[in-house]
């Protein structure tokens, strides 16, 4: 049988790494091909390669056994190939059908467009509506895009890059049986994903990358979590120490939180009401779209049209304050969108430390203290292993998983009083999956009261300490992480919980892996 890909000797190079140095790679037809390594690693590098969007220096790529120059990801279309990036190439002022469109022939109808849309989006279990501006959208919708638009290709290479993130466990299963039936189809799949449980349970074969090498080639569902993390990185992930403890005095209140559609596609905010308390972290579960956006948005101070008594911070009336006003009060917060909202893409790593740290320690007399932010960004660098050119290095020079670790690094080193986290570890590997959560606990035991939103069940499990769904604007009750299980939670995801009452819990979820 012929291989469906292969990859000889594929290098590439950049002014500062080589991000790829001779890998090879063979994929079978109906294979799943699990690409695994740790952020920086070069998967994304080569996956641009597969997909014509980033040219190779040396080696050769054969497709159904015959040589080809992927020329641009037109001629990877063209061939069969269609890819899901981990950071998406949509236009925020166009919609999700037009979006789509741009990579159909010109004589594609829209009406009959956004049917396919609507239709594919249903089979796979993707909410998504063809009609909507991408700039109304949530990172997680964003990817529901990329994601029905490649398979509205039917491609012979459909390639994968963390596509679960934005799905319930039950939406994960219902993905999981579509690829698989597509591999039995003759259709072989790239899966890129740093769920080692997710490959161990999907995929045929795993490619290993360290540093722009291959160092290994498994069958995953031979092997554990922690042999695929040893291959990976070298060594397993620490074990996170979560010290229990009683939480102290409430630092955040949301009462009655109720804000309008700021936008036609917005999610309507309906009575959210929670407490925050030192030393202990809440996470909110939810399929992207449900809300999580707007309620950041309040919270933080992005959006200001709640009352001054719905958010009060340490007892202060704070719903109508401005995100900076409220920094200055202790609060620290994570974006769910890394570039563009989370970091300036062209300035340095130094210069994105002023985003939340305009105080006197960097600022004076209206001037900037060069030395001061060169610092605290080689302090963060160095405490968070982000693999960076140093503190002048643009931060758009940076991986996903690299640039998540700095931005989370600068403000667990504010030191906030509460800390509001999007999205933690989003695309992030496991070795830095679990830094970023060790830091967060630790911030957590010295006493800053942490609301964590994750579209990630396993983490908000590891590491929270009470639990709550966000569900078409709605907040669930909050139930104790230790006394929840994952089908419960996967149900509250569809909005389904009694809102006076916590369902009892019956059997206890299963140990993660």
């Amino acid at each position: 049988m012929t291989n469906r890909l292969e990859l000889h000797s594929i290098t590439k190079r950049y002014p500062s790494v080589v991000a790829n140095d001779g890998i090879n790679l063979t994929v079978k037809p109906g294979e799943i091909h699990a690409v695994l390594g740790e952020n920086g690693a070069g998967k994304s590098t080569l996956m641009k390669i597969i997909y014509g969007s980033v040219k190779p220096d040396a080696g050769k790529v054969i497709w159904n056994g015959k040589e080809v120059h992927i020329a641009n990801p037109s001629a990877a279309r063209e061939l069969g190939i269609a890819m899901v990036f981990q950071h998406f190439s949509l236009f925020d002022t166009l919609t999700v059908a037009e979006n789509i469109a741009l990579g159909l022939p010109q004589d594609t109808k829209l009406d009959e467009l956004a049917k396919r849309i609507s239709n594919t989006a249903e089979q796979y279990g993707l909410e998504l509506e063809p009609q909507r501006h991408v700039h109304t959208l949530s990172v997680g919708e964003c990817q529901r895009v990329e994601i029905v638009r490649a398979l509205l290709a039917k491609p012979q290479l459909l390639i994968l890059d963390e596509p679960t993130s934005v799905l319930t466990p039950q939406a994960v299963e219902k993905l999981f049986e579509t690829l698989r039936k597509l591999a039995s189809e003759g259709c072989s799949i790239l899966y890129i994903s740093h769920k080692l449980d997710e490959i161990r349970a999907l995929c045929h074969t795993c490619t290993v990358v360290r540093a722009g090498k291959n160092t290994g080639v498994c069958d995953p569902r031979e092997e554990t979590a922690s042999s695929l993390s040893r291959l990976m990185i070298g060594a397993e992930p620490p074990a996170i120490k979560h010290v229990l403890r009683s939480p102290g005095e409430t630092l955040l209140a949301v009462k009655n939180l109720s804000l309008a559609k700021s936008h036609p596609f917005a999610t309507e905010l309906s009575g959210i009401n929670f407490e925050l308390r030192a030393g202990e972290i809440l996470g909110v579960a939810g399929v992207s779209g449900n809300g999580q956006q707007e309620l950041l948005a309040a919270l933080s101070g992005e959006d200001q049209r709640a009352k001054p008594d719905m958010i009060l911070l340490q007892g202060e009336r704070v719903g109508h304050f401005g995100p900076g006003r409220r920094r200055a009060r202790g609060l620290g917060f994570v974006p769910e969108e890394r570039l563009g909202r989370g970091a300036v893409p062209e300035m340095s790593l130094a210069n994105n430390i002023l985003l939340t740290h305009q105080t006197s320690a960097t600022i004076r007399h209206g001037f900037v203290k060069n030395n001061a932010i060169v610092k605290m960004a080689a302090d963060v660098i160095a405490r968070f292993n982000v693999k960076a050119g140093g503190p002048h290095a643009a931060a758009r020079s940076l991986s996903g998983g690299n640039l998540q670790k700095y931005i989370v690094g600068r403000e667990v080193m504010r030191g906030p009083k509460v800390l509001i986290v999007a999205q933690p570890t989003w695309g992030v590997d496991v070795g830095a999956s679990a830094q970023i959560r060790a830091e967060l606990v630790a911030l957590r035991d010295a006493g800053c009261a942490l609301l964590i939103i994750s579209e990630e069940l396993d983490e908000l499990f590891e590491i929270s300490d009470r639990l709550v769904v966000i569900a078409k604007g709605r907040l669930s009750p909050s139930v104790k992480a230790s006394d929840a299980t994952i089908d419960q939670i996967g149900q509250w995801m569809s909005g389904m919980w009694t809102d006076t009452t916590v369902t009892p819990i019956t059997t206890k979820r299963a140990a993660n892996v």
